[in-house]
């Protein structure tokens, strides 16, 4: 049995998730396909997420509404806003935070221009007759809607606000809210990933930029996800929201929950530089600073949860970051190749996979990965492997220069 006394009062816990993604609701589902390598990637149906492309992603199939969720609040609530509330709603159980003071209690939501498909579909509906758009347009087109669906259904009376970090928005809310625990802004923050509802303009002008695949396997859409694969071409979509609930360990102590992880150490670099390419020096920097802040050498890290989206230049480019950081030993796989990429969810999505593969002490296969584009790693490739981990490193990179990694210590 786990004991507080491993921890001192100021040391930042885990100590609930929430996950929704296109292979299911909730944890144990969750992991239960993440470990089988079960993916769920076809054609999108969505509406507003075809044109004259046939675009690959993983759709989530269906949504069960906890009874606690409020029903007048769903019933004007966007697509993002319902898998916010219904994800946020299980990390908020699992920490067991009705227990708490709700001033006390924060929150940071990862990601920006959350909802670009609901608001074409606004566009095509009411272009030719503006006078009937509904008047709540004026608020759910801002990103801070999304806080304002989340406080009031959860009573969240602390700080509340959204950060836009691209695909490293998941890690920079993460980061954001171990900041606000430990400058007393509150005694617990949740850092909540949200769902990126993408358009058909947004699939259209990512592929066109060489972001996202596949014209090589538009036929075969469960073989289009491969990342570090020698026939990758682009990142694949996935919706996902993840929810982590992170506070002090004399905090959770007197509720008596148990934590996931420690956080030990993170980072945040920049390459000062707009464009979407990315930067061997600035991986490279962020790894060994977040290594320093942890006071961890690179021979502890056991595990490696990377970025790995499958795009051509970015795969290269954080194996070598990696290789060239002395960390080729650790256990590697790519969650990416099961789920697809949220986006702005990816980074608190990636944690809570990391999360999870340490209390099953097993980590999951990388789908795809038949030639991979370096051989001398520590692959975990088409089937789960048992590995109990005691330090785990996530990668988090963004388009303009971004650069997240956060290391966790096993509870």
């Amino acid at each position: 049995m786990y004991s507080m006394q491993n921890y001192d009062d100021s040391d930042l816990l885990i100590t609930g998730i929430g996950i929704t993604s296109a292979i299911g609701q909730g944890k144990s589902l969750f992991v239960q396909k993440l470990l089988k390598g079960q993916d769920a990637f076809g054609i999108m149906q969505r509406p507003g997420r075809q044109n004259k492309t046939s675009f690959i992603g993983a759709e989530i199939s269906s949504l069960t509404n906890p009874e606690r969720l409020s029903k007048r609040l769903l019933r004007t609530a966007s697509y993002t806003d319902k898998v916010a509330m219904i994800t946020l709603h299980e990390a908020w159980d699992e920490a067991k935070l009705d227990e708490m003071d709700s001033s006390r209690i924060g929150l940071v939501i990862g990601g920006s221009n959350f909802k670009q498909r609901e608001l074409l579909e606004n566009f095509e509906k009411y272009a030719e007759r503006i006078d009937f758009i509904r008047p709540t347009y004026g608020l759910s087109f801002m990103d801070s809607d999304l806080c304002g669906f989340c406080t009031e259904q959860f009573g969240i009376k602390g700080m509340a606000y959204t950060v836009g970090s691209a695909s490293a928005s998941g890690h920079m809310a993460i980061i954001q809210a171990i900041q606000a625990v430990q400058t007393g802004q509150v005694d617990i923050c949740i850092a909540l990933g949200a769902l990126m509802d993408l358009s058909y303009l947004e699939c259209q002008s990512l592929r066109l930029l060489g972001a996202m695949g596949s014209d090589r396997y538009a036929e075969e859409p469960s073989r289009a996800c491969r990342p570090f694969d020698k026939q990758r071409d682009g990142f694949i979509y996935g919706e996902a929201c993840g929810a982590v609930v992170i506070e002090r360990a004399g905090t959770a102590e007197k509720r008596r929950v148990q934590p996931y992880a420690m956080l030990k150490g993170w980072a945040v670099r920049m390459d000062g530089n707009r464009n979407p390419n990315p930067s061997y020096e600035g991986e490279v920097r962020v790894i060994q600073n977040a290594l320093r802040h942890a006071n961890l050498s690179a021979n502890e890290i056991d595990y490696i949860n990377p970025h790995g989206t499958g795009s051509v230049i970015g795969d290269e480019i954080e194996l070598a970051a990696i290789r060239d950081c002395q960390l080729s030993h650790a256990y590697i796989n790519g969650t990416k190749s099961i789920i697809g990429h949220g986006l702005s969810a990816a980074g608190t999505v990636e944690i809570i996979a990391t999360l999870l593969q340490m209390k099953e002490a097993r980590l999951h296969p990388t789908r795809n990965l038949e030639n991979p584009i370096d051989t001398s790693f520590n692959w975990v490739r088409d089937q789960s492997i048992p590995h109990a981990i005691e330090h785990a490193l996530n990668l988090s990179f963004g388009f303009g220069g971004i650069n997240t990694a956060i290391c966790l210590q096993k509870a």
